[in-house]
């Protein structure tokens, strides 16, 4: 026997709410014939996909393979469904994952600009930190993600800016005198970033070891102003992407902002898309309206080409 959809359905609703009787109240089924659908497909299998304790109901290893198909095959569906019955792009709904250091400054005009071509396309934005993103498109969540291209492999991949890195101290540090920071001047210093769950991390760590700086997990931010609140406090010197410190760290007076001058002080942006979907001019118009917006915010923005197909591991 084959696990139907809404077996599936079930499946990820248990995992979701980690609890079979709110999966049901949910789904609005009774709990015992949610249990006995589920232990239909564990049956069929031949594996155990839950497992219930006191803090809740788990997936198994092999339940949470399941769950992350289960995702899939229903998204490929509601695609499939939203193709079929509606002449919209996207089936009429847009899901779109982005950064959060960029969804706040670059989508409302992206947005109106759609809106105003696409008045009936509802754009459903959802931020997520780099690691999401990619979940998030590996499994459907998202439709289209704009994130960093190197964290997203087997997805279409349609440059779109990229950014200059800036760094924010205190007034009272050494690096606020400078016209520019060089990588002579971080040596010894201490950066201050996000957590590893974004590639700006990665990117800042990088940095550090040309410059000699250090970056302590003592020091990690869960958002860019808190980043920015630790350098006010004279933590160290704030790392930070060209779209957030021109829209916000240039107006706040507890700190000083100064140009990141190396050549690998930079962060490329992309609009991705999963390589399951075909790219179509539903595709084009989206990346042609966040071009249009990212241009009109003085980014380098990249020029117009075929979507790229890239593969392997990041």
């Amino acid at each position: 026997m084959r696990p139907t959809l809404r077996q599936l359905e079930y499946i990820v609703a248990v995992h979701q709410l980690g609890s079979f009787s709110l999966a049901a109240e949910m789904l609005n089924v009774s709990q015992p014939s949610l249990s006995s659908q589920v232990a239909a497909v564990e049956a069929d299998f031949g594996v155990r996909l839950f497992k219930r304790g006191r803090g809740g109901t788990q997936a198994t290893a092999k339940g949470l393979e399941c769950v992350q198909r289960a995702r899939r095959v229903l998204a490929e569906v509601e695609a499939l469904r939203s193709s079929m019955t509606s002449a919209l792009p996207f089936g009429g709904r847009l899901r779109l994952g982005v950064l959060p250091s960029i969804g706040p400054y670059l989508l409302p005009q992206a947005m109106r600009s759609l809106h105003r071509d696409q008045p009936e396309l509802r754009v459903i934005v959802r931020e997520e930190n780099t690691l999401s993103l990619d979940e998030g498109i590996r499994h459907g969540r998202f439709d289209a993600i704009i994130s960093t291209p190197e964290d997203h492999p087997n997805t279409w991949q349609h440059p779109l800016f990229t950014e200059a890195l800036w760094v924010a101290v205190s007034p009272d540090h050494p690096i606020a005198g400078l016209d520019r920071v060089e990588a002579a001047d971080l040596a010894g210093q201490r950066l201050l970033t996000l957590d590893t769950g974004h590639r700006l991390a990665r990117i800042v760590y990088g940095l550090a070891g040309l410059s000699g700086g250090i970056v302590s997990d003592d020091y990690e931010g869960t958002s860019l102003d808190s980043v920015l609140l630790m350098a006010a406090t004279g933590a160290g010197a704030a790392v930070l992407p060209d779209l957030f410190t021109r829209r916000q760290a240039v107006h706040r007076r507890e700190v000083v902002v100064k140009p990141l001058a190396m050549p690998d002080a930079i962060r490329g942006i992309s609009l991705l898309f999963s390589r399951d979907l075909p790219v179509d001019d539903s595709h084009e118009n989206l990346v042609r309206a966040i071009r249009d917006a990212a241009r009109s915010l003085e980014l380098a923005v990249a020029e117009p080409a075929a979507a790229v197909a890239r593969s392997g591991k990041a």
